[in-house]
């Protein structure tokens, strides 16, 4: 065998290499242990934990229980884990606490309130129809003079009108005068009485005794402050007896009617506070009281006039003039509500997330009242003291819909669990009284591979209207028993 020789400066080349890698593999081991120390804790407590396994089961004989996975003895399928965490009979869903607080979710309790109702609405101010005067002629005459005036002036109680000449007063003027010189007071008694029922007010009679002197014209007034509604006389046209003259609508107080929804019919009072602000004068509140409130419902609007009167003290509530009424009815009853933003509204239904222990949040379907400012009476499906989810609900019920949970009916009792429904699409292959074999997809929250079976079905009308190829959409439920289809709708047809 031949020797091999190295030389001194190959050899310690070598030495030189064999102790770089040493060295390089060392640091390596040394540089990862830093790294990881050097993970920030707020980002190692987001890691979550490894889920305790209590045991394996069939979903489809989830009554027997295996310590160990494996494939299914009943079913060509392998055994699906039940942790600790699951629990198949209960309606909560169930968030870490940290996850919780990244989110922001913000609780509320159920308190029990007075009972009130604010209505908002709007209205629109209109002349007082109690306060109007009409003016007609006593006795019949001819007009001898207009004052410029026309309808839609404003006048003052006494203000003149039209000046009238009345020939029928002359001779009973006459005849009251001649037996006052003679000085019979049942003939002068006789004789005023005559010119009352002629029309001569009682102030031109004792004018016309007095002096002595005859007196067959007169001077219409206003009887009241306000808006000349009508002016019906001209200069030199004659007035018979009942003759309408003129029309005053009062301002001394207006009329605002609003127009109320139909819902508030049955809690709005008279004598209800209401506060008004007029587009005409912003910044300023207007304080009433329901005085009215019609008993007509206009068909067209749905809505009920309610009237306010508002004393017009300056003549600044001009009728026309539009605004916003807000009106307080309070009692003595009380109702539970919560805020309004915890409420999740769909098209048929309103629900609530309510919060229990260690973490767990429940869909609960509630009936809903009136909003009352910013809270929401709850008329069935809460108790005084429940812990609702005020903010980021809808991010926890999109958890519970992709775990199947569906939300508890506002009728039933808080302690009875609402079924746990697992959904997938599935082809109708078989139907047979009280059920059906599906060719299914995947069951996601079952952790269930798509397959064809026979289910049971938990109600025989389920299958009605459906046949064999039939596309359906399919919830189950997990029993004692196995799974029972709980609905079957029809997405179209068989492909």
């Amino acid at each position: 065998m031949k020797k091999i020789h190295f030389s001194k400066d190959v050899v310690m080349a070598s030495i030189i290499v064999i102790l770089l890698l040493v060295v390089g593999v060392g640091g390596g081991r040394w540089w990862g242990q830093q790294s990881v120390v050097a993970v920030p804790p707020a980002e190692a407590q987001l890691v979550v934990p490894e889920q305790q396994v209590l045991y394996w089961y069939d979903p489809m004989v989830p009554q027997q229980r295996f310590d160990k996975p494996g494939p299914s003895p009943f079913m060509d399928m392998d055994l699906v884990p039940m942790y600790a965490n699951m629990d198949s009979t209960s309606n909560a869903v169930k968030i870490d606490p940290l996850i919780t607080q990244n989110l922001g979710v913000r609780l509320a309790t159920v308190t029990r309130i007075p009972l009130s109702t604010q209505v908002e609405a709007t209205g629109v101010i209109g002349f007082n129809e109690r306060d109007v005067a009409v003016v007609q002629s006593r006795s019949s005459g001819f007009v001898e003079r207009v004052w410029p005036m026309a309808p839609g002036d404003l006048v003052k109680a006494g203000a003149p009108l039209v000046e009238m000449l009345a020939p029928e007063w002359t001779a009973a003027e006459y005849e009251l005068l001649a037996l006052k010189s003679l000085g019979d007071d049942s003939l002068v008694a006789a004789a005023r009485q005559r010119l009352r029922l002629l029309g001569m007010p009682n102030a031109m009679i004792a004018a016309v005794e007095k002096s002595g002197t005859v007196r067959s014209s007169f001077i219409v007034t206003a009887p009241i402050s306000g808006v000349v509604e009508s002016l019906d006389t001209r200069l030199g046209m004659a007035v018979s007896v009942g003759q309408t003259v003129a029309r005053v609508r009062g301002l001394s107080t207006v009329w605002m009617e609003v127009a109320v929804p139909e819902i508030y019919a049955g809690v709005l009072r008279s004598g209800a506070a209401a506060e008004i602000r007029l587009a005409g004068f912003p910044g300023q509140m207007l304080a009433g009281t329901v005085t009215t409130i019609l008993p007509m419902l206009n068909e067209i609007t749905r809505s009920l006039r309610v009237r306010i009167e508002l004393v017009n003290r300056d003549g600044s509530l001009r009728p026309g003039l539009s605004g916003h009424v807000l009106l307080r009815v309070s009692t003595s009853e009380s109702v539970l509500a919560l805020p309004t933003e915890a409420v999740i509204r769909s098209g048929k239904r309103s629900m609530v997330m309510v919060a229990h222990e260690a973490g767990k949040f429940e869909p609960v379907e509630v009936e809903i009242g009136r909003e009352i400012g910013a809270q929401t009476t709850i008329m069935a499906g809460l108790n005084e003291g429940d812990k609702v989810v005020a903010s980021g609900q809808f991010l926890i019920d999109s958890e519970a819909s992709f775990k199947g949970i569906i939300a508890r009916s506002s009728s039933e009792a808080p302690s009875t669990p609402a079924l746990v429904l697992h959904e997938a699409t599935a082809i109708i292959s078989e139907l047979a009284p009280g059920e059906a074999t599906l060719d299914h997809g995947p069951f996601k929250t079952l952790a269930m591979p798509g397959m064809e079976m026979i289910f049971p079905l938990a109600k025989p009308e389920l299958v009605n209207g459906l046949k064999v190829g039939d596309r359906v959409s399919v919830a189950v439920s997990q029993r004692d028993a196995g799974l029972f289809v709980e609905k079957l709708n029809k997405i179209g047809g068989g492909s």
